[in-house]
């Protein structure tokens, strides 16, 4: 899942065809291939990734993408996952609402807030709470499907 905090860090792409073309050009930059570690070890690798065409070349981007992958193995390192650090906020239990409407759902909350806030303190940039708030949603911190929607109950009952 660190694909997706790094994926274009506070960006949404402008079409699903250039969000694609994204997520294989930084799963080439961010990984070549080989453990997350190894590129970062890489003088040259901002370099590449400014001109790799595949990817959205923002170079403050492309240098917070590559410092949060140093900040996500720190916490990897300190708390023996990324997975058990986030679930930390939440007791490891899932936040389960109870929207009717899409309209109830918000875009950011006080948990989204205090993630973003402890993140940007342990040294992550771009990581704003409404990227983690789709963040802990895409991971099933939050189950913020519509009540009437058949996902909702399927997932009430998955244990984590």
């Amino acid at each position: 899942m660190i694909q997706h905090l790094l994926d274009v860090p506070g960006e949404i792409p402008p079409s699903f065809r250039k969000h694609a073309v994204v997520r294989s050009g930084h799963g080439r930059g961010e990984a070549g291939g080989v453990g997350v570690e190894e590129p970062l070890l890489d003088p040259h690798l901002l370099d590449r990734l400014v001109k790799d065409e595949g990817i959205i070349r923002n170079r403050r981007k492309i240098e917070a993408a590559v410092n949060n992958a140093k900040r996500f193995l720190e916490v990897q390192e300190e708390f023996g996952s990324f997975d058990k650090y986030l679930w930390g906020f939440v007791d490891n239990e899932p936040i389960i609402n109870k929207w009717k409407k899409l309209s109830q759902i918000p875009a950011t909350t006080k948990l989204s807030d205090e993630i973003s806030l402890d993140m940007k303190k342990l040294g992550f940039s771009f990581v704003g709470s409404t990227v983690i708030y789709a963040h802990i949603q895409a991971i099933g911190m939050v189950n913020d499907h519509l009540v009437s929607c058949f996902r909702y109950n399927e997932l009430k009952k998955k244990s984590f």
